[in-house]
C-alpha cells in the first residue's frame, strides 16, 4: 500500500476511534504521572512491551497536558526503549530524538546522559554506524561526569567496550576493558557483572587464552539465578557458544546456543510482539493527533494573522507612498550633496597631500638641522674637555645652550607631528624614578642657575624603587613642565612632588606635582596654555620657547590615559598635576638589576669603523671613539667601507645613513651579502621611527640619533660586541 494511503487510513482510523482515547484531565496529578512512568519502566524491564507502551502512552498524554518537559521526555524515552527492543530501530531513533528535544528544555542532566547512552547502543549495535554511536557515548560520559554519577560513567564504558569487541576491534576496546575491570567493585552491579565477565571472556578468547576465557564465561552464566533481567544473560550464552565452537566443544556450544534461543523466545515471543505492535500503533495515532492539532492551531493563527495583514497592507501602501515622496526628496538632496562631496573629496586629497608634504618637510628639515647641530655640540664638548680653562667661558656655555635649545625645538616639532599622525607607541622598560628625576634636574641645572632658582624634590618612600613603564615619555613630560617652571620663575623654588595615590594589584598610581612660585598664569589664559604655539606672559619679558611644550605634555598624557590639572594665581605661582599608573614587576626588576652595573669602559681594545661623508662629523665621532681608547678607522662612503672591510676585521661599524652614491642601508646590505656579520650601528640625524623598519631589513643592529650622549653609544657598542662573541662561542 502506498505511503500516502497508509497515512490517510491511519488518519480515518484515528478520527473514527476517538472514543478510545484516554480522557484528558488538565489537573492530572504529577504524582500519578510519575507512578505511570514507573509502572511503564517496570513493564519494559520485564519485557512486557505491550503493557509498557500502553502505560507510557497514558503518561505521555497527561504529561503533555501538564506541560512538564521532564515528564514528556521520560515518557518518550520509555516508548523509544520499547521500539528499540522490538527491533523497530527507526521509530526508536525518532522517539529518542523527541525525548532529547524536551530533555534539552530542562536542567535534568541524568535523562540526557541516559538518552545519549541509548542512542550510542542503537547506532553501534543495530544501525552499524559505529563512529556515530561512539560520539553519542562520549556525550553520555560528559553528562555523567557533569552530574558526578560515576556508576553511569562506568556503565557507558561497559557499552563502549562491548561495541568495540562486537566489531572485532579488541585493540581499541582493551583500554576501556581495563577501566571497567579496575572499577567493577566500586561501580558495578549484578546486571553489569554478567556483561563484564562476558567481555573478559571475549577478550581472552581473542588472545587465545582459552583457560581464562572459559573461566570468565562460566562466571557470567553462573549469575543467571541472581538477576531478573535475562537479556544480557542470553548474550552471555551466545558469546560462550561462539567460544566453545572455536575450541571445537560442539556439544556444549550447541547447549548454550539452545539456552540463548530459549531466553530470546521467552523475551520476544510472537504473541507478545503482536500485542506490543498494536499498542505502538495506538501510540503513533496519538502522535499524529498531536501533529494535526498543531496544524489546526497554526491555521487558526494564520487566519487571525491574515485579518491583521489586510490592515497592514493598507498601512503599507500609505507608508510606501510616503516613502516614495521621501525617496524623491532624498534623490534631489543626494544629487546636490554628490556635487558637494566631489569638492570635499578633492579638498581631502589636497589636505592629505599637504599633510604628506608637511611630514616630509619636517623630516628633511629636522635631518638637515640635526647634522650641523651634531657638529656644534660635539666641537663645543671637545673644546670644554681639551681646554679645561674654558669651562667657565660664558661664550662656550651660551653656544652649548643655544645648540641644545635648537635641538629641543627640532625635537618638539617632530614630537607634535608624530603624535598627530598616531605614530607614538608607549614602551615598557624598567626604570628608577628617583634616578630619572635626578637626571632631569641635572640636565636643567644651567637653566636653573640662569634664573637663580632652586629645584626641590620630594618622593614618597612608599613608591617602589623600580617601576615598569615608558620612562622616555615620562621624562619628556617632566622635562617640559620643569623647564617651563624654570623659565617663568626668578629667584624662586620649583618643587617636584611624587606621591603614591593608590595601588591596584601590581599597578601603582603615582601623582606628579610640579609647583613654582613664579609669575603665575591669569585665569583667562589658563584654558589656552595647552594649545600649540601659544605662550602667555610675554608682555613684559621675552621668555624663550616655541609654545609647544605644554601641548606636547597634554598629548603625551592622553597616550597614558591621563589628564593634567592646572592651578595658578598671578604673582603667586603655578602648580601642574597628573597621575600615571606604573607596574611593579619582580621578574623585570631582576633583569634590570642584572644589567644596571654596566661598565662602559672596556679593558679590550676594540676596532671601530666609522662610515661618514661629513668631515666635521668624522672628526667628532673619531674623537669620541678614541677618547674611550678604541682604535678608529674612517671611510668616506659605502664603497670605501666595503673595500676596507675586505682587507681588515673590525669589532663594530658606525654607519651614517644619508651618504652620496650609496646610502647606509644599501652599504649594510652589501656588507651582509659578503657574509660579514660585524655589528652595524646607524648614526643618523633621521628620526628613529622613520628608518627603523628599513634598518632592520637591511641588517643594521641598532640606531642612535645625532646628537647623542657618548655613554649611550659606548653602552650599545659594548652590548653588541659582547652579544656577537657569545653567539660565536
Amino acid at each position: 500500500m502506498p505511503l500516502k494511503q497508509v497515512f490517510l487510513y491511519l488518519l480515518l482510523l484515528f478520527l473514527g476511534c476517538g472514543n478510545l482515547s484516554i480522557a484528558q484531565n488538565k489537573n492530572f496529578q504529577e504524582v500519578k504521572i510519575h507512578q505511570l512512568i514507573s509502572q511503564a519502566w517496570s513493564d519494559f524491564k520485564h519485557s512486557n512491551f505491550e503493557k509498557s507502551l500502553i502505560t507510557s502512552r497514558v503518561a505521555l498524554n497527561n504529561a503533555v497536558l501538564k506541560g512538564d518537559n521532564y515528564l514528556i521526555a521520560h515518557s518518550y524515552k520509555i516508548i523509544a526503549g520499547n521500539y528499540h527492543e522490538l527491533s523497530e530501530f527507526d521509530k526508536a531513533i525518532f522517539f529518542y530524538n523527541k525525548s532529547l528535544q524536551y530533555a534539552n528544555k530542562t536542567d535534568n542532566d541524568s535523562i540526557k546522559y541516559s538518552l545519549y547512552n541509548n542512542l550510542g547502543n542503537l547506532y553501534c549495535f543495530e544501525k552499524k554506524q559505529f563512529n556515530k554511536g561512539i560520539s553519542y557515548y562520549k556525550k553520555s560520559i560528559a553528562y555523567g561526569l557533569k552530574i558526578n554519577d560515576l556508576k553511569q560513567v562506568y556503565f557507558t564504558n561497559v557499552n563502549i567496550t562491548w561495541a568495540y569487541f562486537d566489531v572485532g576491534n579488541f585493540t581499541e576496546g582493551f583500554p576501556f576493558l581495563k577501566f571497567i575491570n579496575s572499577n567493577q567493585i566500586s561501580n558495578g552491579d549484578k546486571s553489569t557483572d554478567i556483561v563484564v565477565n562476558m567481555l573478559n571472556g571475549m577478550y581472552f578468547s581473542h588472545i587465545n587464552d582459552n583457560k581464562n576465557a572459559n573461566l570468565y564465561f562460566k562466571k557470567a552464566i553462573k549469575q543467571r539465578e541472581t538477576i531478573d533481567e535475562q537479556s544480557d544473560l542470553s548474550y552471555a550464552h551466545l558469546e560462550y557458544s561462539k567460544f566453545l565452537t572455536k575450541i571445537k566443544n560442539y556439544k556444549e556450544a550447541y547447549y548454550n546456543l539452545s539456552l540463548f534461543n530459549e531466553i530470546t523466545e521467552q523475551l520476544y515471543n510472537e504473541e507478545k510482539l503482536k500485542k506490543a505492535s498494536i499498542a505502538g500503533f495506538n501510540l503513533e495515532l496519538d502522535e499524529y493527533k498531536r501533529e494535526i492539532d498543531k496544524i489546526e492551531n497554526e491555521k487558526l493563527i494564520q487566519s487571525q494573522s491574515l485579518k491583521k495583514s489586510k490592515i497592514i497592507v493598507v498601512l503599507f501602501i500609505l507608508i510606501s507612498l510616503t516613502f516614495l515622496v521621501l525617496i524623491f526628496t532624498l534623490y534631489k538632496n543626494i544629487v546636490i550633496k554628490k556635487k558637494a562631496n566631489l569638492e570635499l573629496l578633492k579638498a581631502k586629497e589636497i589636505a592629505e597631500e599637504a599633510s604628506l608634504l608637511k611630514s616630509q618637510f619636517i623630516s628633511t628639515i629636522s635631518h638637515e638641522l640635526r647634522t650641523p647641530l651634531y657638529g656644534v655640540v660635539g666641537i663645543t664638548n671637545m673644546l670644554l674637555e681639551e681646554h679645561k680653562e674654558l669651562a667657565k667661558s660664558q661664550y662656550l656655555s651660551s653656544l652649548k645652550f643655544s645648540a641644545r635649545y635648537l635641538l629641543t625645538l627640532v625635537n618638539d616639532i617632530l614630537q607634535i607631528n608624530k603624535i598627530e599622525e598616531n605614530k607614538v607607541i608607549l614602551e615598557n622598560t624598567v626604570f628608577n624614578i628617583s634616578d630619572e628625576i635626578k637626571m632631569i634636574k641635572n640636565s636643567l641645572s644651567f637653566l636653573s642657575k640662569k634664573n637663580n632658582n632652586k629645584i626641590l624634590v620630594d618622593i614618597d618612600p612608599d613608591i617602589p624603587e623600580l617601576l615598569v613603564g615608558d620612562k622616555l615619555r615620562l621624562g619628556q613630560i617632566l622635562m617640559n613642565l620643569i623647564s617651563n617652571a624654570l623659565k617663568f620663575t626668578k629667584n624662586g623654588e620649583i618643587t617636584i612632588i611624587v606621591s603614591l595615590v593608590k595601588k591596584e594589584q601590581s599597578n601603582y598610581f603615582i601623582e606628579f606635582q610640579i609647583k613654582d612660585n613664579g609669575i603665575g598664569i591669569a585665569e583667562t589664559d589658563q584654558s589656552k596654555v595647552f594649545d600649540e604655539f601659544v605662550q602667555v606672559g610675554r608682555n613684559n619679558e621675552d621668555y624663550q620657547g616655541t609654545g609647544l611644550g605644554l601641548s606636547i605634555v597634554k598629548k603625551l598624557l592622553q597616550l597614558f590615559g591621563s589628564t593634567i590639572s592646572l592651578k595658578s594665581k598671578v604673582g603667586t605661582g603655578t602648580s601642574f598635576a597628573f597621575i600615571i599608573p606604573f607596574e611593579h614587576s619582580q621578574e623585570k626588576n631582576k633583569i634590570f638589576n642584572d644589567e644596571i652595573d654596566f661598565d662602559f669602559k672596556s679593558n679590550e681594545l676594540y676596532k671601530v669603523l666609522v662610515v661618514e661623508d661629513n668631515l666635521i662629523n668624522q672628526l667628532i665621532t673619531r674623537k669620541i671613539i678614541e677618547k674611550n681608547n678604541f682604535n678608529c678607522s674612517v671611510a668616506d662612503d659605502g664603497f670605501s667601507a666595503i673595500d676596507l672591510l675586505e682587507k681588515e676585521e673590525f669589532d663594530i661599524i658606525l654607519m651614517d645613513i644619508n651618504m652620496p652614491s650609496m646610502n647606509g642601508f644599501e652599504t649594510t646590505r652589501r656588507i651582509r651579502s659578503k657574509g660579514i656579520i660585524t655589528p652595524v650601528v646607524a648614526l643618523t640625524a633621521f628620526d628613529k621611527d622613520e628608518i627603523a623598519e628599513e634598518a632592520l631589513s637591511s641588517g643594521i643592529n641598532d640606531i642612535i640619533i645625532k646628537p647623542f650622549e657618548p655613554e649611550k653609544l659606548f653602552k650599545i657598542i659594548s652590548e653588541l660586541i659582547l652579544e656577537e662573541k657569545n653567539v660565536g662561542c
